[in-house]
């Protein structure tokens, strides 16, 4: 059994070529079920995919990588070399690691952002309810929420940090002299609108507006805020009326067009709009970054926004990544245990099948004992002696047989195994 991770990020692929493998949660199920279906062999595997990366981990046989290759790039529409000039392939104890620090947000955009940890769960669900979920990945993904958990707790590594949607407030307080004189309008009802939309109340604009594909949900929202509610349909009449517009929502195409955003500065008299897309695929057209009277910002864009106090974490880093190196260790020590060539795991098989097949005879015993009408406690003692037996047999002959050195390592290996407590 061997566990890889194949993927794409921020640091390795841009915006739009992210944009082609991503996958909404509800996405994730189905394409698991396509994946798995295309490989000659069954493999364990979870799909991760966020805003800066989409990441397929694996367990199996090593020789199933190069088709998960082939399939992530057909899912895309792109060829498997383009992929693979972008992507990153990490076997073993180096898939381990990549995973504890993705979960720990050391791999993150936002160093030490929380985040990514729900985002993982949540992709871990989803390739259990898929029924790709296997032993190994189960292991491999509760002991990096368990490794993140404990570098959260022990290191400052989220410490002043800044969000993306606080790097959006940041941007939008030096474009306008006041929030307080500006409209914003919110494109969507997801978490980073929700994290967007609590930055902004903080500065308490002049108006807020959420618009979403479904009135229930942007409702649900703009309540929170006292924010007015309305239809994605609305956005290109209304457009004009906003100073400044978040937009994050799942869709495979752009929200905002062009011709609409030439519109709204139309109408607004080149007034200057504010605009951050950190929708992947874009909800914004590329294009409108060309205006002269729109500061359009991306993800990507707001990267050195978000890296302030990076270099202030530092000693926070090395603690991190000390603690994620303990924990894989400890994870491939658990994977050379279960590893058939050492002996470990058949072993354990063939222990307990034995001690089973002992307590189902010395069972049967004592059913027949109790239909004769047998004490029970003569039932017990017998029960309990006859196990007893069957268990010390085999050591007992051991150590009345071999030369002396032989049966010194096996008292040796009896004391060991058997009298712990007095050790």
């Amino acid at each position: 059994m061997a566990v890889w991770a194949l993927g794409i990020n921020h640091q390795t692929a841009p915006l739009d070529l992210r944009g082609r493998f991503a996958f909404a949660i509800d996405q994730i199920q189905p394409a698991l079920t396509g994946y798995r279906t295309s490989l000659p062999l069954q493999a364990e595997a979870t799909l991760l995919s966020t805003c800066n990366r989409t990441e397929l981990y694996g367990a199996g046989d090593q020789s199933a990588v190069e088709p998960t290759l082939q399939w992530l790039a057909q899912t895309g529409g792109v060829s498997p070399h383009v992929l693979q000039d972008h992507a990153y392939i990490l076997r073993e104890d180096d898939a381990a690691r990549h995973a504890f620090r993705v979960a720990s947000g050391l791999d993150s955009m936002v160093l030490g952002e929380a985040q990514i940890l729900g985002q993982m769960k949540d992709a871990v669900r989803a390739a259990d309810e898929a029924g790709a979920l296997g032993t190994t990945l189960h292991q491999l993904f509760q002991r990096s929420f368990s490794v993140a958990k404990q570098v959260r707790t022990s290191t400052e590594i989220g410490a002043h940090s800044i969000s993306m949607t606080a790097a959006a407030v940041k941007l939008a307080s030096q474009i306008f002299e006041d929030l307080k004189d500006i409209r914003v309008l919110f494109v969507g009802a997801g978490e980073m609108i929700e994290l967007a939309a609590t930055h902004f109340a903080a500065k308490t604009p002049k108006a807020m507006a959420i618009a979403n594909r479904t009135l229930e949900r942007g409702e649900k929202l703009a309540s929170r805020f006292g924010a007015e509610v309305m239809r994605l349909a609305e956005i290109p009449e209304r457009l004009h009326e906003f100073d400044a517009v978040i937009s994050c929502t799942a869709s495979t195409l752009p929200i905002i067009g062009l011709g609409a955003v030439e519109r709204a500065l139309k109408k607004r008299r080149h007034r200057p709009m504010f605009m951050v897309d950190l929708a992947v695929p874009r909800d914004i057209e590329i294009e409108v970054k060309g205006l002269s009277d729109v500061y359009l910002y991306t993800v990507d864009d707001l990267a050195g926004v978000v890296q302030t106090g990076k270099d202030n974490r530092q000693a926070a880093v090395a603690q991190a990544e000390a603690i994620i190196d303990a924990g894989v260790l400890s994870f491939m020590h658990w994977m050379q245990q279960r590893d058939p060539a050492n002996g470990v795991v058949p072993l354990i098989q063939q222990l307990n099948a034995q001690a089973d097949a002992w307590r189902q005879a010395e069972m049967a015993r004592a059913r027949r004992l109790l239909a004769k009408g047998e004490p029970v406690d003569a039932v017990l003692e017998a029960l309990a002696k006859g196990l007893t037996q069957k268990m010390l047999h085999g050591t007992l002959a051991e150590l009345h047989t071999g030369d002396a050195e032989s049966r010194a390592h096996t008292a040796q290996a009896v004391s060991r195994l058997f009298l712990r407590e007095k050790s």
